[in-house]
């Protein structure tokens, strides 16, 4: 078996997903297949002797197109596509609109008992007004005419999709419209026409159609931004000279040079040199790491401040990176689709209401009444089941939910997330940069009895002022606050691993780590103030003068205002918290101690972080996922819900479903509760969308006519079906008095 991957045209909703992966299923040969609707992607294992062309045609006969992927991103095509849906939308309108206009207005002033003047009366003129509504209402159809393609073909393959609801329940009310129209030009006086039915359901359904593409066509955008972290050449020492290349042509076990301010193009081994390099894009945490000879390197990460040789250990789809970029096509692939209300019902809904709409015709002339009067209730029973308020009953709520939350600073990417929102048990957070400011700050200063406070912080932050480290720029920027006044050093020397030694003023400077203190033999001084320190989550550094020890400053990464705030809301509303991090244990668990977090998991790379996900799902936990670095992109994609800090990484912003604009944590609590507010009226609009359909159903089947002689005229049906999709979209409405 080999795994193959095809691109699928024409998918709208889950059940078209499910159809595609039956008809994949049933070729001889298929093993495993597995529709990815965010990406229109079919993915299959397959045995080898099984041709492509095969599948292709079992996937024609479904009703939708399987073609080779190309192997590149095409944004321009996505672009292309969601600016034909745009127009497609406008210009339905553009007919929508009027026909509404013509077709209610009379109605409405007849209710209200108003006198109709005769150039808008239709029992005045009955010819002109049905041509003036079959001319605006034809052209809608013909616009969205893929509504009828997609959704016939899929009915009458035994897959019922939401298309199949918008194509019955429109050309339905088109249909017995023209029906109208030839009684009317055979004399007789038949003014029930629902043209704008017709119209005004495709015209909704193309809006919500183009704006779940504009949002499905975000999502190749992700891995196209972590493609672009990855450095396009390579200086590599070939024959005695150093040679740029293309990064796709080094070779495994060439030595590549990299110099300060590139990024490393492979992941390898250190042969020579030694520097600071920024993991951040791995690690997400904002502390450099010293790399010496025989440290490993990361491909996509930057060298900061030194001259690294390094030996090519893993190059093109084996680098780290390449590995973060499947991670998050796989977490993509494998989120199951969540199971909309109404594409689940619409399996059953249509078939049913048709079959019922056919045997009351037939019952009907059985007993003997006219084809007229079957007619009649054949076509009173599919325009009472009309999809209007089914189709209305999410999306509406979901636009006034997601319309609120962006008023609130919470960009809801899609409605999916909205939904799902609302079962969140369990909220993961990143902790650099999402619960921490992801900047190194100097937090104390501790001085030895013979100096004080200012001097110490003054001499190191001059020593500093060569150093490109950023825990060097912490302190320079902690003395420029304090407006000490600093003084370049007369010599600097970065120590690569340990510190750096620097002459300032005549006074000889010694700032760095534990190593650099034992080297001087000073160590016994500053060891216990670095096991109190590193037991608060902060990074000690230690500073001699002139070869005696003179004190230690502590570096850490605050602990963002209203993180704490933001944890003890989810609390209250009976949520887990978790902590997941690259970072030391120790930190995380000081950091977390603070915030009152319940769970910590650390020094975890961003493949665990994954799977750390998938740990918690495993348990039957429902959980979103917080983080802003491009390290969390495949854990909130892994994410039931994943939710990125707006102030964040691009990529992380892309690969979440909810963005905090303003990088406020409450705006976690927020987003859950304006989920369950949302879903709470998506359940009230269904259960209205269905009241008015199965209450009214068996009165349009005629079953009261024996008893009473009540019989629904298909203008009372046409009648009801507009209250309900009144009633669903003012209950909609009400979400807009949402509080967070």
């Amino acid at each position: 078996m080999e795994k193959i991957t095809l691109q699928i045209n024409g998918m709208t909703c889950a059940a078209c997903a499910r159809a595609v992966e039956r008809a994949a299923v049933k070729v001889s040969g298929v093993g495993e297949a597995s529709v990815n609707l965010a990406t229109e992607r079919l993915t299959m294992s397959v045995a080898r002797e099984v041709k492509i062309k095969a599948i292709q045609r079992a996937i024609k006969k479904a009703g939708y197109e399987a073609v080779e992927e190309s192997g590149t991103y095409d944004p321009a095509a996505k672009d292309d596509e969601i600016r034909a849906m745009w127009r497609r939308f406008v210009l339905s309108a553009c007919f929508a609109a009027p026909l509404l206009i013509v077709a209610m207005v009379p109605m409405l002033l007849e209710m209200a008992g108003a006198a109709l003047p005769n150039a808008i009366d239709p029992m005045a003129r009955p010819r002109a007004n049905a041509l003036v509504q079959l001319a605006l209402a034809t052209p809608v159809l013909i616009i969205g005419r893929e509504f009828f393609r997609v959704g016939f073909k899929a009915l009458f393959s035994g897959s019922p999709n939401m298309d199949s609801l918008i194509a019955v329940g429109s050309s339905t009310a088109y249909l017995y419209s023209l029906y109208g129209v030839f009684m009317i030009f055979s004399g007789a006086h038949h003014t029930d026409l629902y043209f704008e039915s017709a119209g005004v359901i495709l015209t909704l359904i193309t809006l919500g159609k183009t704006l779940e593409t504009v949002s499905k066509g975000k999502t190749s955008d992700t891995i196209k931004k972590l493609i672009s972290l990855s450095p396009q050449t390579a200086n590599v020492e070939r024959g005695g000279a150093e040679i740029s290349l293309p990064v796709a042509e080094v070779a495994v076990g060439d030595i590549v040079v990299v110099r300060p301010g590139e990024k490393i193009p492979v992941d390898g081994v250190v042969v020579a040199g030694g520097s600071a390099v920024d993991e951040s894009m791995l690690t997400g945490e904002s502390m450099p790491v010293d790399k010496r000879e025989g440290d490993k390197a990361v491909g996509a990460t930057l060298n900061r401040n030194g001259l690294l040789r390094i030996r090519a250990l893993k190059v093109g789809e084996d680098t780290a990176l390449a590995q973060i970029i499947a991670l998050v096509e796989e977490a993509q692939g494998g989120k199951a689709p969540i199971a909309r209300l109404a594409d689940v019902i619409s399996g059953r809904f249509v078939p049913v209401v048709i079959a019922l709409a056919l045997l009351s015709g037939a019952g009907w002339i059985i007993a003997g009444q006219s084809l007229e009067f079957a007619l009649n209730i054949f076509i009173s029973v599919l325009v009472i089941a009309c999809p209007c308020a089914l189709g209305l009953a999410t999306p509406t709520a979901i636009m006034v939910g997601t319309g609120k939350g962006a008023e609130n600073g919470i960009l809801i990417k899609s409605g999916a997330s909205l939904e799902l929102a609302h079962k969140v048990s369990a909220v993961v957070f990143d902790k650099t940069g999402t619960l921490t400011k992801g900047t190194p700050a100097l937090t104390d200063v501790l001085p030895e009895p013979w100096t004080d406070e200012a001097e110490l912080l003054a001499l190191a932050a001059s020593a500093e002022l060569g150093s490109e480290h950023p825990l060097g720029e912490a302190v320079v920027r902690a003395a420029r606050e304090k407006r000490l006044e600093l003084t370049h050093p007369e010599r600097f020397e970065a120590l690569p691993g340990t510190g750096v030694s620097a002459s300032v003023g005549g006074r000889e400077i010694r700032i760095g780590n534990e190593r650099l203190m034992k080297a001087l033999n000073l160590w016994a001084a500053g060891g216990e103030r670095s096991e109190k320190m590193s037991a608060q989550g902060k990074t000690p550094v230690f500073v001699a003068i002139d070869g005696k020890y003179a004190g230690t400053l502590a570096i850490a990464d605050a602990v963002k205002d209203g993180s704490a705030d933001a944890v003890s809301r989810l609390h209250a509303m009976g949520v887990k918290t978790v902590m997941l991090t690259g970072d030391n244990t120790r930190t995380a668990k000081a950091i977390a101690a603070q915030l009152g977090i319940d769970e910590v998991v650390a020094e975890v790379l961003p493949q665990q972080k994954a799977e750390e996900l998938k740990r918690l799902q495993s348990d039957g936990s429902v959980c979103a996922m917080v983080g802003d670095g491009i390290n969390d992109a495949p854990a909130l994609v892994q994410a039931d819900v994943g939710i990125a800090i707006g102030a964040g990484t691009d990529v992380a912003v892309e690969s979440a479903d909810i963005v905090l604009m303003g990088g406020d944590l409450k705006g976690v609590a927020a987003a859950i509760k304006l989920s369950r507010s949302t879903i709470r009226n998506i359940r009230q609009n269904l259960f209205w969308a269905f009241a008015y359909n199965t209450l009214g159903i068996p009165v349009a089947m005629g079953l009261l006519y024996p008893l009473w002689g009540v019989l629904l005229n298909p203008m009372i049906a046409a009648l009801a079906m507009s209250l309900s999709s009144v009633s669903v979209v003012t209950n909609a409405l009400r979400l807009r008095s949402f509080r967070v």
